[in-house]
């Protein structure tokens, strides 16, 4: 029987784990509602030892990765997965990346050491745009009041749903596919703007008024988001391993956060 264990069970891991159990593998994990904790080694130990595939979600923490600073001499000798950002590549200038493009010119150098590091493992590392899914979407942003309409042309984001990750994850568990890095996103780069007053017309509500970057007065974090601006290129997943989003654009994507499909 296959055995998955991840580190770090969070929102987008959670979903690779219920998928594998799905497909009747056993899995063990760290955080979130997991059955190992990080820092018993001998527990990790034991489950790594059992482990045909690992999957990290864990982001690097005082500009070191957590994982392989502790846990780097156990990980050999299976298949290794990373879920990374597409943050590594910086700013594009609103031109499309691919995996051939360079990285760690951005703000997240430290995500891109420890991309850089899990490659050098063998990993498939998985680069991701914004995440969003049931519970983590535009519709909480906006029924939370902390949904914008920033004023700055031309500027936009790739984006990918929660069960498009797992979907893409769970087709690279193969020998099939080959270690390496593949972004995960969608077909149709496009504004936040867009996705919000998209949402705002399912809702039936009034998108929220144009604001410039000063008058949303928003958080260092939010505002480095503003700073970057890029296109996504999904075709290496699509030829190497055959993914294909079930939600290619936010259009399906927000419609399907309405109405959330079964559990697999």
């Amino acid at each position: 029987m296959a055995h998955l264990f991840i580190f770090g069970l969070g929102y987008t891991a959670s979903r690779v784990a219920a998928r594998a159990r799905a497909l009747g593998w056993r899995v063990s994990a760290t955080g979130g509602s997991g059955d190992v904790a990080f820092d018993d080694a001998a527990a990790v130990a034991g489950a790594l030892a059992l482990a045909s595939h690992v999957l990290s979600s864990v982001p690097p923490a005082d500009g070191a990765d957590p994982v392989l600073a502790r846990y780097h001499h156990l990980l050999a000798g299976r298949w290794l997965g990373y879920l990374s950002s597409t943050g590594v590549y910086g700013d594009a200038g609103g031109a499309w990346v691919d995996e051939s493009a360079p990285t760690g010119t951005g703000r997240r150098t430290a995500r891109a050491e420890a991309d850089a590091a899990w490659l050098a493992l063998g990993a498939r590392v998985f680069r991701l745009p914004g995440i969003y899914g049931p519970g983590r979407s535009a519709f909480e942003r906006i029924t939370e009041g902390k949904a914008h309409r920033i004023d700055l042309p031309g500027q936009v984001f790739s984006r990918v749903h929660v069960e498009d990750i797992a979907d893409g994850v769970m087709a690279a568990m193969t020998p099939d596919a080959p270690p390496g890095a593949y972004n995960l996103a969608d077909d149709l780069p496009a504004s936040q703007n867009a996705v919000i007053e998209h949402a705002c017309s399912l809702l039936g509500i009034e998108p929220p008024q144009m604001q410039s970057l000063e008058e949303a007065n928003l958080s260092p974090m939010a505002r480095g988001f503003y700073a970057e601006n890029r296109r996504v290129a999904n075709g290496k997943a699509k030829r190497v391993f055959g993914w294909n989003p079930r939600y290619p654009t936010y259009r399906e994507g927000l419609l399907s956060c309405l109405s959330p499909p079964a559990a697999p």
